[in-house]
């Protein structure tokens, strides 16, 4: 059976060329083939039903090209393969992560407002695509919260919904921090000042604890990392509960992290499309550290 491949796309711009060497090194930790893909986009009407008939390679585009030559005489190099296609990004990338373990792109942000520009073909391919997707931000991206106090050295974060967390995203968090021999970093926030509601006439329950429901917050979080820790004994987790909002705890730790991973939205009933969720939105706009999306599990698994 063959290893599905760690997909990098490309553009010609900074952007791309950051997916590139992230998602090179990616492949190069899950001994995983690296497949370049480029998407021309001055052809609108082609449709991702042209995936069927196979992957085409165009000939005499410039930006493989680039990709060739920036990669040309480099030691150490995974099986590398160059896939030019035609059509829009936001339509094509997602479908190619049906074949794929990884999909990483880059963010194109610009000027003073950089943090925010992830681009709407990049916000598509993190909420369509069928396998997780790493978005890589610009160089000096700085956050302006105070962070939760972290180690030195190599550092994943994954957001715990302490309500039920995803396992997949778990899963992925886990599998990254031993590929890259990094501390985990496990964040769960909790709303306070809580709300009470009451209907007319009801006695005005005790008032509520904040240490107490830090404390319930902790316990469910490390409940459900439970059986992760046990597959990975040698990540070294840390389970922080904090108060507020979760995209706002999250942004201000990718700060000097590796890595900060977040969930979708699962699809429910009422809103059967698929959904990117605030929280994850919110730190692909603004995080310091390459995010990735982990699409939810299925719910026949």
């Amino acid at each position: 059976m063959s290893t599905l491949p760690v997909i990098a796309a490309v553009d010609g711009s900074d952007g791309g060329l950051r997916a590139l060497e992230w998602a090179l090194d990616a492949a190069r930790r899950r001994q995983a083939p690296l497949r370049v893909v480029h998407v021309r986009q001055y052809a609108p009407w082609a449709q991702p039903e042209a995936l069927a008939s196979g992957l085409p390679d165009l000939a005499d585009d410039p930006v493989l090209d680039q990709v060739r030559g920036r990669l040309n005489g480099r030691a150490g190099l995974p099986e590398v393969e160059y896939v030019g296609l035609e059509g829009t990004p936001g339509a094509m990338l997602p479908e190619l992560g049906t074949a794929a373990q990884l999909l990483v792109l880059g963010s194109r942000g610009r000027g003073g407002f950089a943090g925010l520009l992830l681009g709407s073909s990049g916000m598509t391919v993190a909420r369509d695509a069928e396998c997780p997707v790493v978005v890589v931000p610009p160089p000096g991206r700085e956050v302006h919260a105070a962070a939760i106090p972290a180690e030195p050295g190599p550092r994943v974060v994954v957001g715990v919904h302490a309500d039920g967390p995803d396992e997949a995203v778990l899963a992925f968090a886990f599998t990254e921090a031993a590929l890259r021999d990094a501390r985990l970093q496990a964040v769960a926030a909790y709303a306070w000042p809580a709300q009470t509601w009451m209907v007319p006439g009801e006695l005005v329950p005790p008032p509520l604890d904040q240490d107490e429901i830090e404390g319930q917050t902790r316990a469910l979080a490390e409940g459900f990392l439970a059986q992760h820790r046990a597959r990975h004994p040698g990540v070294r987790t840390e389970v922080h509960a904090v108060a507020g909002d979760a995209a706002g705890h999250l942004v201000a730790a990718s700060q000097d992290a590796d890595l900060v991973v977040v969930g979708r939205h699962r699809r429910r009933l009422l809103a059967p499309a698929r959904m990117m969720g605030s929280v994850a939105h919110a730190v692909l706009m603004h995080a310091a550290s390459p995010v990735a999306v982990v699409p939810p599990t299925p719910p026949e698994e």
